[in-house]
């Protein structure tokens, strides 16, 4: 009894094994009401689990996840480098505008823009891939501003008062001094990634991938096979989800010290 309060107190810390078994029961009550609830034309877990089996032996499948990956992970690079010299720049005042319409960027839709992006673009590898990157930047751009805006003003005197000039600072303050931060971002935006990948990938078919999967499945009604694809791409979500989280405390250990648990 005395373990079942726990959960419901507020502020509450689990360990690890306990949180880990209410993670599991959660999961599995879940899965339990889903396949009561489910039949028709929303497929059940155990229709799901059979898709799934049915996909990875599909034999264009690791072409189609390799061309998921290699995209993705293509655009969040190139991403990545773009909103960080963006930001960067933003402590500079000539390009503190270009900062601030990057942000607003984000309310654009993509949709409106791919007549435009065509015209620009010469294939549709490239047409993908500035699609994923204009989606990406501006929520990476939005994310690392604000980590710059909240540094304390006590640090950037310090460096003044070590006769630090101000492209110092920026390098000690802002870029070496919130490194841990940047990796936080990418962890946090890396979803954002998956999430456009099955919407651009729509836009050119000839190189595969799980959005075209995603398509043609939805195409012919077989929801079966979206769930079974939804759950690869979650999974991949999760593993670098989880890479990402590791490799930030790897580097920087000393950020496992400001959490609560």
């Amino acid at each position: 009894m005395q373990r079942l309060r726990q959960f419901f107190e507020p502020l509450r810390i689990l360990n690890k094994r306990t949180l880990t078994l209410l993670i599991v029961t959660e999961v599995l009550l879940a899965l339990v009401a889903w396949q009561l609830t489910g039949g028709g034309l929303i497929p059940t877990p155990a229709k799901v689990m059979a898709a799934l089996g049915h996909i990875i032996q599909m034999p264009d499948f690791a072409d189609n996840l390799f061309a998921s990956l290699a995209l993705t992970i293509k655009g969040m690079g190139i991403s990545i480098v773009i909103a960080l010299l963006i930001s960067y720049l933003s402590i500079v005042p000539v390009f503190q505008p270009f900062a601030r319409f990057v942000i607003k960027c984000r309310y654009l839709t993509l949709t409106g823009l791919i007549f435009l992006f065509t015209l620009l673009t010469q294939n549709g590898h490239q047409l993908k891939l500035s699609l994923l990157i204009f989606g990406i930047v501006p929520f990476f751009v939005t994310s690392l501003l604000s980590v710059i805006d909240n540094i304390h003003a006590q640090e950037f005197e310090l460096c003044t008062t070590l006769r630090m000039n101000s492209w110092k600072s920026l390098w000690e303050v802002v870029i070496v001094g919130r490194l841990d931060q940047v990796f936080e971002v990418m962890r946090q935006n890396f979803a954002i990634a998956w999430l456009m990948i099955t919407s651009v990938e729509g836009l050119s078919m000839s190189e595969g991938g799980l959005g075209v999967m995603l398509i043609r499945a939805n195409k012919y009604v077989q929801l079966d096979v979206v769930f079974g694809t939804l759950v690869i791409i979650f999974i991949i979500g999760l593993l670098f989800d989880y890479l990402l989280g590791a490799l930030r405390h790897w580097l920087f250990p000393y950020t496992k010290l400001t959490v609560r648990r």
